[in-house]
């Protein structure tokens, strides 16, 4: 049950005690932690500031800024659209309703990623694309990680990489990453580039089981960024038939993918051939969450490609795509 009585004087401390009961009878997850971070957000502080201001009395308008806060939460807004931000792995990064939020299971993408990414190009840099990069999430924690390597990021939505830039520039790698626009694969063409390692996550949500989703992601969340088609398989099917033709000998396709997907994502690699090893690794709960598809020694770049791929990415460098 809510309080049944409001504090005389709305201190911090008073405010945080009413709002995290309130949000808890109405069964928000983490009540305490959702009123810290949305009365931070209103008041301007950090957290570790509402305790050590914790007999501040509020302003009016410090209430009704906050009082908005609480019911945009109440209409189940995500925390993080209400914040305009969300923390991934060792960044926070901008989001907002044109972007999917990132979420811990895809930092299983990232560490898979890191794995076979050297800290070093060795021969010669590696060429790393995320395609969907949405927020660009996992290839700023890429970029991060593993400096020195050439870094590309797509998306078909230009809201979506106005925010990947924008989060690239405020983690001081607005220079190490060439963002472009298009669906998937598209605005690379054919033969122009050829990758050592390619990363996605895209959606692999069956369509059927959208509206059964909790209204936090159903009603707030970006569609396009969900739905998977009938099977949740429609863009992953579409990516790992084309990634082969992008990816160098040995080179390698990682997805991230649902909980129940591996078999059916196993035959489409046989199906669309040319793949000569393929994994999955488990998530903390022991689900599969990314499949990696190595490409065979058998492939081969035409003659030119890859001097091709360089001029392509001095144009987009000098472009700032």
């Amino acid at each position: 049950m809510a309080p049944q009585t409001k504090p005389e004087l709305w201190t911090i401390l008073a405010v945080l005690r009413w709002s995290a009961a309130f949000f808890q009878s109405h069964g928000i997850d983490a009540a305490r932690n959702t009123a810290e971070m949305l009365l931070a957000h209103a008041l301007k502080l950090q957290k570790i500031d509402l305790y050590l201001r914790y007999d501040q009395p509020l302003a009016p308008q410090e209430l009704a800024a906050y009082k908005m806060l609480i019911k945009r939460r109440l209409d189940a807004e995500p925390v993080a659209y209400i914040l305009g931000a969300k923390s991934f792995w060792k960044q926070t990064l901008e989001v907002s309703r044109d972007v999917l939020i990132p979420r811990p299971e895809t930092e299983h993408l990232v560490e898979t990623a890191l794995q076979g990414l050297p800290a070093s190009g060795g021969d010669g840099p590696w060429r790393v694309l995320d395609l969907g990069t949405g927020s660009g999430a996992v290839v700023l924690a890429l970029a991060a990680e593993r400096p020195g390597h050439l870094f590309f990021a797509s998306d078909r939505s230009v809201q979506a990489l106005k925010i990947a830039r924008a989060n690239a520039v405020r983690n001081g790698l607005g220079e190490q990453i060439r963002f472009l626009c298009g669906h998937w694969l598209q605005p690379f063409g054919a033969g122009r580039f050829f990758f050592d390692l390619i990363v996605s996550n895209p959606p692999y949500i069956p369509t059927s089981e959208i509206s059964r989703l909790a209204p936090e992601i159903r009603c707030y969340e970006p569609l396009q960024a969900l739905d998977g088609g009938p099977d949740g398989l429609e863009a992953i099917g579409s990516i790992v038939r084309a990634a082969g033709a992008f990816l160098k000998p040995r080179g390698h396709l990682l997805l991230e993918i649902g909980y129940d997907q591996q078999n059916a994502v196993e035959q489409l690699a046989r199906t669309a051939g040319g793949y000569a090893h393929i994994e999955f690794f488990r998530d903390y709960a022991g689900h599969p969450r990314v499949a990696r598809l190595t490409r065979g020694e058998n492939h081969r770049a035409p003659a030119g490609a890859l001097s091709g791929a360089h001029a392509a990415f001095s144009e987009t460098t000098q472009q700032k795509s």
